[in-house]
């Protein structure tokens, strides 16, 4: 195999691609003993014709397609290896000479990844907000523990109050007629939990074990059902039985029911100290993403669509796999959802933009740095990931290449030079911060390793880092 770069600019470039007529021959023989079975010809038993008279029977170049379809893949692979061209897209293959003296000659366009410019990435302005632990945030966890493991007892000597759980039977009425969906049998309602239409739970607050009444709603104008949106409706409703939640004692005896700690003391400093480590980490995370937004937008590229459009394939199938865990797949979700495809794919445009944008950056300014990872780095995170994983070092280096490790530890440490170069400005934390979701934007530093990494189709460990969610 021998191959030249015939065409090439900024964008796109066009490798010729020749196949030595003995090797391409080689292709063919064996494309024809896989495939002479099923070839008929007159004369001979079905599947024992020589090659010759199948080729002079059906034409020369019976056996070409199958072939070309063995051979192209493996002298493509190798030429793009040898040319060092940095390729972005699928090749679209053109056969130009074919058979005899020629082998065969074919001719791959390619899309080439775009070339970046970035400058004034150091000293970028980033706001940096410093979260804290409250001794709320610990009460909360501790409220946590203590609901999980309360006990449900029945009440039997008053009527139902908020928070209790009424165990009830109701069927609901619209202009007189009864809904779909609208009728249920000893469902448990937690009374002040928002389960239920507004106005619903407030309404058995008073009443008592075996009583029935009725409860008058207004359904929300934006409530799922069109048939139901912003009508007035009638529950009937009887209350089978009243029961309430009793929390544990806040003691030692608690702590080691919650726990392995022997002391409520050691619990509540052990929540704290986790709790400490989440908000640090938050607080390192945003700041990473505040820094990776400034630096985005310092980039200069003209991003082919193919980029795009194959995160956005990625990000699919990783979420394919989500699904399957439930059960489902992505027809069955659109299905469900009565989304379009077009639109369901459009979800994930912006996403997929950011992490494009996000990985060429950082791989920009490490090239620019002249960032480099050696084997020991990598030989280092491999360690941590089967400690992490608690899986044999072995085992991990066989789902995890190495070379796609380098990348990733390349783009950790372009963050890693763009935020101790950045000038920071600490930010106080909001009260309704707090309150927020800690899951808001996904870590920019994992969509560059996910844009780099091709794990998302396999069963491979991933990186240990912590990330927001969606």
């Amino acid at each position: 195999m021998s191959f030249k770069v015939k065409e090439s600019n900024e964008k796109e470039a066009v490798l010729e691609i020749t196949v030595a007529p003995e090797e391409f021959e080689k292709a063919v023989q064996k494309s024809y003993i896989k495939n002479i079975k099923h070839f008929n010809i007159p004369g001979f038993r079905k599947g024992k014709a020589p090659r010759k008279f199948v080729e002079k029977y059906y034409g020369e170049g019976v056996f070409y397609e199958d072939a070309v379809n063995a051979i192209v893949p493996d002298a493509y692979d190798n030429a793009l290896l040898e040319s060092k061209l940095d390729v972005v897209s699928q090749p679209s293959i053109d056969i130009e000479k074919i058979g005899g003296e020629d082998g065969l000659v074919f001719t791959a366009k390619v899309t080439l990844k775009p070339v970046v410019e970035i400058d004034g990435y150091k000293g970028i302005k980033v706001s940096k907000i410093e979260y804290t632990v409250k001794a709320e945030d610990v009460q909360k966890e501790i409220s946590t523990l203590q609901e999980r493991t309360a006990r449900v007892v029945e009440v039997t000597d008053r009527a139902v109050e908020k928070d209790d759980i009424a165990n009830i039977d109701f069927e609901g009425f619209c202009d007189g007629a009864a809904f779909e969906g609208g009728k249920g049998e000893n469902y448990d309602l937690t009374i002040g939990s928002g389960q239920f239409i507004p106005g619903f739970e407030e309404q058995l607050i008073g009443k008592t074990t075996g009583e029935e009444t009725e409860v008058n709603v207004t359904f929300p104008e934006e409530y799922h059902a069109e048939e139901l949106k912003g009508k007035d409706a009638t529950f009937k409703v009887k209350i089978n039985k009243i029961s309430k939640k009793e929390l544990p004692e806040l003691d030692d005896e608690f702590a080691k029911d919650v726990s392995s700690f022997d002391t409520f003391d050691e619990l509540k400093k052990d929540i704290e100290a986790k709790l400490k480590e989440q908000a640090d980490l938050r607080t390192k995370n945003e700041f990473e993403n505040n820094a990776i937004d400034e630096v985005v937008k310092l980039m200069k590229a003209d991003i082919p669509d193919c980029m795009i459009e194959q995160k956005i394939d990625a990000l699919i199938q990783d979420f394919e796999q989500r699904l399957s865990q439930q059960g489902l797949t992505v027809d069955k979700y659109i299905e469900y959802t009565g989304m379009d495809k077009d639109v369901f794919r459009g979800q994930f445009k912006e996403r997929a933009e950011s992490q494009v944008k996000t990985s060429l950056a950082l791989e920009a300014i490490g090239k620019k740095e002249k960032i480099e990872i050696s084997d020991a780095e990598v030989e280092a995170e491999l360690k941590k990931l089967a400690e992490s994983y608690k899986m044999e070092l072995d085992v991990v280096k066989k789902y995890i290449n190495p070379e796609d490790l380098k990348k990733d530890l390349i783009l950790q440490k372009a963050i890693d030079f763009i935020t101790e170069n950045a000038e920071v400005e600490i930010v106080k934390e909001k009260k309704t911060a707090a309150k927020k979701t800690a899951a808001k934007k996904t870590a920019k530093k994992e969509e560059a390793e996910a844009s780099e990494s091709s794990e998302t189709t396999e069963e491979k460990p991933k990186r240990g880092r912590k990330k927001k969610e969606e």
